[in-house]
């Protein structure tokens, strides 16, 4: 009686499967494959060959702890010569004497995870079940039926493989560009990552419910905005914002993703402290990328947090220019969140596309913390009442500010009320270069246009429209706020006041200017220069400029690493005793960190990276440190401390070892901290042959 067939061998051809599914950097010792695509397996059999007259093979394959076939978490088909779309299915490619070479596919909306195939062979009465493997399950932006599909291949390559990127910060008239480590495909990444999605709510209560609804990138994307942050759940990152970070790392300090997601990992899926919004960004981006959604970082500048979903900011402020708390309600000087491409099966098909999905905890959403994910298109067009969060989302961009002054008597006043600064220059890194590109059309009509409009029709805030103010245009008194050049910390620089006066007649004013340092989601911190002028006499159709020095003895010591300083001019017209108010946010340039990089740039080939910095400010530097990590250079996070303090105006430099893994371009991210200055950041493009 002939045997039924029991595996001897098996070839998973690691090199060219991880290339056919551009999973190279992943597939050491395991398959990953994307799906929606074919992948080969060879299987050599005990004893003798398939005999297709007389064996029949069956395969199965199964995800998850709780596999069922009702819910597409389990498949059996058997060995065909035929090929169908949309299932699992196996066929053979050809055969050689004992060995069988198979072409397996997976369908296009299969949940992703890990895998377990399985082959079942029955001869005769013979029947026999073998283990051939595991294997990891990924989306697949290359597929045209997958619900990720992107059609161009430069997109693909910025948004799913590129390993490093650009995150902007600063403030809109001087955005400030830092480099980050995504690391998508680093060693032990991928397991983290499925491993965050095995820690949430939804999969603890039902992980067979969980496991199958991961076919999906509408349920993946927001059990990652979730998951990244720890507020409902063992998430990744925990928030912090009054820089008090000494029990933890520093937000400012992290360069990449990798490191986080370690220490997540090795503490056994505890929270990583600590981050702030363009750190839950970039790892969610990182986890996003490595799960085969395409992803970027998108930077929103003065961007409002509207808790009552009315789109008005109302914002006070007393007589001496003090903030008077009246509501959660704040303007950030930018928030970072994340965008994935998808279709929205769900929603009509013009919401297809990039998706905002916020991982930093602001708001609850269907009861946790997150946000996400919102068609740019809906939010773009007014279409509010598209799942999810998309109000939150758009007043973000589109909210209004109201500025009132808290006079003395208990009474307010209305300062003014700003309708274009909320939403500026939208960012993120541009495709292929280490460039900004403006993306605030994606978002939002051009203001006052006709379509802009009828966003606000369909988003049921025509009250808006009808309430916004003429920006002052019949004022005669009129204010603005000029800054010098070159504003680098460390340097003393001025400020001006300019007052305008259009009146024929002289006019008399009481005056106060005050600098405050300021984090950049808006929280003033101390106060580092003032100048109050009681009786400022304003000659006829006039202007007068009155400066206001801010030096670094005054400011040194109260600012923090957001590099922020908020200018207030508040002028009380005295014949009239009604109020003016202008803002202005600075910030200060740190110096560049100069990279070299020594030796012959091949692969395996050892590198040095010659690191320095110049101390600009007038106190010397101490406990200074460089921190480097570059996917495919530096293996994770290497660190080097300098004993010796840097003294004002001297350079520090120090040398540390690179060993490249892969061929390609390859960034270099480094970070320099001290005493008195932190998070100076810097990046340098390696080529590998």
């Amino acid at each position: 009686m002939t045997k039924a067939l029991v595996i001897d061998k098996i070839n998973q051809d690691y090199e060219k499967n991880g290339k056919n599914h551009r999973t190279s950097a992943l597939t050491q010792d395991r398959l990953v494959l994307r799906r929606g695509q074919s992948f080969s397996i060879s299987l050599t059999f005990h004893g003798r060959g398939f005999e297709a007259s007389t064996d029949k093979l069956f395969f199965l394959v199964e995800t998850g702890p709780r596999p069922n076939e009702t819910v597409f978490t389990k498949a059996k088909f058997p060995l065909s010569t035929t090929h169908s779309e949309g299932s699992w299915e196996a066929s053979m490619v050809s055969q050689e004497g004992h060995t069988l070479n198979l072409a397996f596919s997976s369908p296009a909306n299969a949940p992703i995870g890990y895998y377990k195939l399985s082959m079942e062979s029955i001869t005769g009465s013979q029947h026999h079940i073998s283990s051939i493997t595991g294997f990891v399950l990924l989306f697949n932006p290359w597929c045209k039926e997958d619900s990720v599909y992107m059609e161009e291949e430069e997109f693909r390559q910025e948004y799913v493989m590129n390993q490093h990127g650009l995150i902007f910060q600063g403030a809109p008239a001087c955005i400030e560009k830092i480099p980050w480590n995504f690391g998508q495909f680093e060693d032990g990444i991928l397991d983290i990552c499925i491993e965050l999605m095995d820690m949430n709510p939804k999969f603890i209560r039902d992980c067979g419910r969980d496991c199958s609804r991961r076919n999906s990138p509408i349920y993946v994307s927001r059990v990652i905005s979730a998951m990244v942050n720890c507020n409902d759940d063992k998430g990744i990152l925990f928030g912090r914002w009054d820089n008090n970070y000494k029990d933890g790392i520093n937000p400012m300090s992290w360069i990449g993703s990798v490191d986080i997601l370690k220490k997540w990992k090795k503490s056994g899926c505890c929270q990583v402290k600590y981050g702030q919004c363009w750190v839950f960004a970039a790892v969610a981006c990182t986890v996003l990328r490595c799960l085969g959604i395409p992803s970027r970082v998108v930077t929103n500048y003065n961007s409002a947090h509207d808790s009552n979903a009315n789109l008005v900011v109302d914002l006070y402020t007393d007589e001496k220019g003090m903030t008077v708390k009246h509501s959660n309600e704040s303007i950030w000087n930018y928030h970072c969140w994340t965008e994935s491409w998808m279709t929205r099966p769900d929603l009509k098909p013009e919401c297809n596309g990039w998706q905002v999905i916020d991982p930093t905890p602001q708001e609850k959403s269907e009861g946790a913390f997150c946000c996400g994910p919102a068609s740019v298109n809906a939010i773009k067009n007014g279409d509010v009442n598209t799942k999810y969060d998309a109000p939150f989302v758009f007043a973000e961009v589109n909210a209004d500010v109201v500025k009132w002054i808290k006079k003395s008597n208990g009474t307010t006043e209305k300062a003014y009320t700003e309708t274009t600064i909320v939403g500026m220059m939208i960012s993120t890194k541009a495709v292929g270069k280490d460039e900004r590109e403006d993306i605030t059309h994606l978002y939002k009509y051009p203001e006052n246009s006709k379509e802009e409009r009828e966003s606000f029709k369909r988003a049921n805030h025509m009250n808006k429209l009808g309430c916004r103010d003429d920006p002052s245009s019949d004022e005669k008194l009129k204010i603005k706020i000029k800054v010098s050049p070159d504003m680098n910390k460390g340097n003393d620089f001025d400020v001006f006041a300019m007052i305008k006066n259009g009146f024929s007649e002289e006019q008399t004013c009481h005056l106060l200017i005050m600098a405050r340092t300021m984090s950049y989601n808006g929280i003033l911190g101390p106060e580092c220069a003032k100048k109050e002028m009681h009786s400022v006499t304003l000659e006829p159709l006039s202007e007068k400029k009155i400066p206001l020095r801010i030096s670094y003895a005054n400011y040194r010591d109260h600012l923090n690493d957001s590099n922020l300083i908020k200018v207030q001019v508040l002028l009380q017209h005295l014949q009239s005793q009604s109020f003016l108010l202008s803002e202005r946010d600075i910030y200060l340039l740190n110096p560049e960190i100069k990279i070299r990089i020594l030796g012959e740039p091949k692969q395996f080939r050892k590198l040095v990276a010659e690191l320095s910095v110049k101390n600009p400010l007038h106190v010397p530097l101490h406990d200074c440190a460089f921190t480097v990590e570059g996917a495919g250079l530096t293996q994770g996070q290497k660190i080097a401390r300098v004993p010796e303090p840097v003294e004002p105006g001297n350079t520090v430099t120090t040398r540390m070892d690179l060993m490249p893994r892969w061929p390609g371009l390859h960034k270099l991210v480094v970070n320099f901290e001290s005493d008195k200055m932190k998070a100076v950041k810097g990046y340098w493009n390696v080529i590998i042959g």
